[in-house]
Parts: structure tokens; sequence; C-alpha cells
């Protein structure tokens, strides 16, 4: 993967650029969740890249970026955004965030709402972690740092994809596709990610700042964000709108890939219509 250097951090990013024939095409950049890589993301890139330029990025730590001495926090981890979006010449964005990555959507669009077309925040919150979930993160990340991802995959896998998706044949599959994808990354990084989450603190009272057009998704079995959640961020931030997916856990882009790449590309193409007609005409 190609790597964008931000003050002697590298961090890693994919890049559909633009689509052939439209070198001006909006820009969707995706944030993705814990424990994860921009790869969640592939079935979304893969339907939307004619249409959009794609850009994925991994946070520190986790997927191809390597770990790095402190940055965890979702304030630096913002501002890595920002750095990427600016390097690469692409704001305003269309930002798509889950989890983790939705954690730095809402700051981003609350603190440099310039540098976006839209937000589209899945299976995520703007509240600190529940602290009665802290306790078995923090006994899990360290059950990782020692023993790795296989002794601890199954108990892991229940707070990332929902029932119905680990007893499916293909969730199975998907299933073991992250473990072993996790496996190789460095498990002191991915032990810092996981307080990085624990320990963020709420962001909602800077929700009623964030002007661009906002959708919210939430799969209806997210257990580790469930829908309250969701409902909080579409009550706080104006003009939200507010979607629900059937028989769908915390990690939606994976497991109901074809619902969120409709929501997406429906919400996307309002976004670029609506702008198209309220930017002044120049002949």
């Amino acid at each position: 993967m190609p790597i964008i250097t931000l003050d002697g951090v590298p961090i890693s990013y994919t890049d559909t650029g633009a689509p052939s024939g439209t070198p001006d095409a909006a820009t969707v950049v995706f944030g993705h969740g814990l424990l994860f890589g921009g790869w969640m993301f592939r079935a979304q890139l893969e339907a939307l890249q004619g249409d959009y330029r794609c850009v994925t990025l991994d946070w520190r730590g986790q997927g191809d970026t390597p770990p790095t001495a402190g940055g965890y926090d979702m304030d630096t981890l913002t501002a890595d955004a920002v750095g990427v979006i600016r390097a690469l010449d692409a704001g305003p964005v269309h930002w798509v965030g889950l989890s983790m990555g939705g954690f730095v959507g809402q700051r981003l669009a609350a603190r440099h709402g310039e540098l976006l077309r839209s937000l589209t925040l899945l299976d995520t919150s703007a509240q600190a972690e529940d602290p009665a979930k802290i306790g078995e993160y923090h006994r899990l990340a360290l059950a990782l740092r020692w023993l790795g991802i296989r002794p601890i995959a199954g108990r892991v896998a229940t707070h990332l994809f929902g029932p119905s998706f680990r007893a499916s044949g293909t969730g199975k599959e998907v299933v073991r596709e992250w473990s072993r994808r996790l496996a190789g990354i460095d498990r002191i990084g991915t032990r810092n990610a996981v307080h990085g989450v624990t320990e963020r603190g709420a962001v909602d009272g800077e929700l009623a700042a964030i002007t661009v057009p906002t959708q919210i998704i939430v799969g209806a079995d997210d257990a580790a964000t469930p829908l309250p959640h969701a409902r909080q961020i579409a009550a706080l931030i104006p003009h939200a709108r507010l979607h629900t997916i059937p028989a769908c856990g915390h990690s939606s882009s994976l497991e109901q890939p074809e619902a969120v790449t409709e929501l997406l590309r429906d919400f996307l193409a309002s976004v670029e219509s609506s702008t198209s007609t309220t930017e002044p005409r120049t002949t």
C-alpha cells in the first residue's frame, strides 16, 4: 500500500483515483473500525469507484499502518485524517466511517467541516465507552497482546459480527479471513488501538456544529454500539437521516454489503445533485 508521512508518522492508504472520463469526480474517504483495515469496505469500493474517487486509510497500528509510540487517541487520529485529505488534495470529501472511523468522522465534521461534502456514520457512537464493557475489552486486548487472536477469536467475533452473520457460510468465511488478517498485525499496536477506543471522550456536545448532510446507519443486531447510540447521534445532528439494517451486527459493510452500498449510493447521489444545483453557474 502507498504511504503518506505526516510529521514523521507513516499512514497507509489506498486510492482508486478519479474514474475514467471524470477527473473532477468527488472523493469518498473510508475510515475503518477497530481490529480491521480499509479492506472492510472492499464491496463499497468495487461498487462506487466507477463514479467516485475512493480512498481508504488504515489507523495507526492497524491494517498496513505500522504501530507508533503514541497517538492512538481519537483527536490525533482525526488530525491524521485531516492530513491525509489535505496531502491528497481531495477535499471536500464524502466521509464514510464505521465504528472507530465514525468516532473520527464526527470530530472531523464538527471541527473541520470545510473538508467534508457529507458524512456517513456506520455502527458508531458519540458517547464515551460504556464502563461496563471496558474491563472485558481490556482483558481481550491483553490476551491478544500475549496470546494472539486465535485463542480468543470466537469471543472477539461476538462483539464485531451479528449472530445471523456468524452462523452463515459467508459469515464464517469472513470471520476466518478477519482472524487471519489480524494475526499478521503487530500485537502491541493492536492493544494500543483498543485502548484508544476504550479511553475516548464523548463528542455529543459537538454534534450540533455539524452542518454537512449526514446519514447514520446501524445494524439491528449491533451489540457494540446498539441502536440507541445511533438514535442519539441522529437527534443531535441537524437533519440527519437514520437507517437500520435488519439481521446485521457491528460490521455492516461486511455483513450486509449490498444494503450498505445501496444506502451509500443513493445518499451520495442526492448530496451531489443538491450541490450541483446550489453551486453558482459560470459562463
